[in-house]
C-alpha cells in the first residue's frame, strides 16, 4: 500500500512554508488565510515563486503569494461574466441559423452533419440533459405538450460549452463558413479555448502562471503564449459578441483589476505583453 501524506496543523503548515524560505511576518493573518483557503489550494500559487529546488526566491512574501491568489479569483468571476455573453451569443447564432436552414428539429437527422458525427452520442448526451433537468418548467412543457420533442433554440438551452463546441465541429464545411465566414477554421479553436476556460472559471481553478490544454489558431504569437493566459484572452476576444461592451465595460474592468494588482503580478507569468490594453481593444 501507497503511504499517503498524513494531515498537518496550521502551525506545521506555516514552518513548512518557513523552511523553505518563505517570509511570514505575521503568523496570525497566516493562519487565518490558510483557514479561509486550504493550504492545499494555495500551494498551486507557489509554483511561479520557486526554484528548481523547491525553495523559494529570495524574500517571497506569504502576502506577496496571496494577493496573487486574490488578483486571480477575481480575475476568473470578471472573465465568467465574458463567457456567459460568448456562451449565448454562440447557442443563438447557431441554432438560428441551423434550424432556418434544416427546420426545428433538425439536429435529430445525422445527415445535417458532417461523417465524423456520431450522432447516438450525441442524442445520448442530449436525453441525459433532458432526464437531469426534466423538473425545470420549459422542459416539462415539452415534454408534456411536445412528447419530448424540442426545437434546436429550446435545447441549446441545456447545452453546455462543450456541447456547443461538439455541435459546431460537427457542421458540415458550408455551414460553419455561413456561420463564421472566413474565420471559420479559427472558430473551433476559439471555441475550445473558452470551453476550458469556462471550465476552470467554473471550478476556481488556477489561471495564473497556467499551461492551458486548448490551443487557439489564427494568432501571431508563438505556441508558448498560445498555451497561456493570453492565448485563451484573444480567443475570448474574437468570439465575444459585443465591441462596445467589450471596449467600454470588459477592459477598462480587467485594466483596473491588473493596476490594483500591480505590485504583486507578473505580466510574464500570464504571458501578457506590456501593451496588452491596446492590442485587446476590438
Amino acid at each position: 500500500m501507497i503511504l499517503v501524506k498524513k494531515p498537518f496543523v496550521y502551525e506545521e503548515m506555516i514552518e513548512k512554508m518557513r523552511s523553505k524560505g518563505c517570509v511570514i511576518d505575521d503568523e496570525t493573518y497566516c493562519k487565518k488565510i490558510l483557514e479561509e483557503i486550504g493550504y492545499y489550494k494555495l500551494s498551486a500559487y507557489f509554483t511561479p515563486f520557486k526554484n528548481e529546488d523547491g525553495i523559494f526566491i529570495d524574500n517571497v512574501t506569504f502576502n506577496k503569494i496571496y494577493q496573487v491568489y486574490e488578483f486571480d479569483r477575481k480575475l476568473r468571476y470578471l472573465l465568467f461574466g465574458c463567457l456567459e455573453a460568448v456562451e449565448v451569443s454562440l447557442k443563438s447564432k447557431i441554432s438560428y441559423f441551423f434550424s432556418h436552414k434544416y427546420g426545428s428539429l433538425g439536429y435529430l437527422d445525422s445527415n445535417n452533419f458532417n461523417n465524423k458525427h456520431n450522432h447516438n452520442r450525441f442524442m445520448e448526451n442530449i436525453n441525459k440533459e433532458i432526464d437531469s433537468n426534466k423538473n425545470i418548467s420549459f422542459v416539462k412543457h415539452h415534454i408534456l405538450k411536445y412528447d419530448g420533442k424540442f426545437p434546436l433554440w429550446a435545447i441549446c438551452e441545456l447545452f453546455t460549452f462543450g456541447t456547443i463546441s461538439y455541435f459546431y465541429n460537427d457542421l458540415t464545411t458550408a455551414d460553419k463558413k455561413a456561420i463564421f465566414a472566413s474565420k471559420y477554421k479559427d472558430a473551433i479553436g476559439w471555441i475550445r479555448c473558452c470551453t476550458d476556460l469556462r471550465n476552470i472559471c467554473a471550478h476556481y481553478g488556477r489561471l495564473y502562471y497556467r499551461i492551458f490544454s486548448a490551443m487557439p489558431s489564427g494568432f501571431n504569437i508563438s505556441e508558448y503564449h498560445k498555451r497561456r493566459l493570453w492565448g485563451a484572452i484573444l480567443a475570448l476576444r474574437e468570439l465575444y459578441p459585443s465591441p462596445d461592451k467589450w471596449n467600454l465595460e470588459f477592459l477598462p474592468q480587467l485594466k483596473k483589476l491588473f493596476d490594483n494588482y500591480n505590485d504583486y503580478i507578473d505580466l510574464n507569468h500570464i504571458s501578457f505583453p506590456s501593451n496588452w490594453y491596446n492590442q485587446l481593444v476590438i
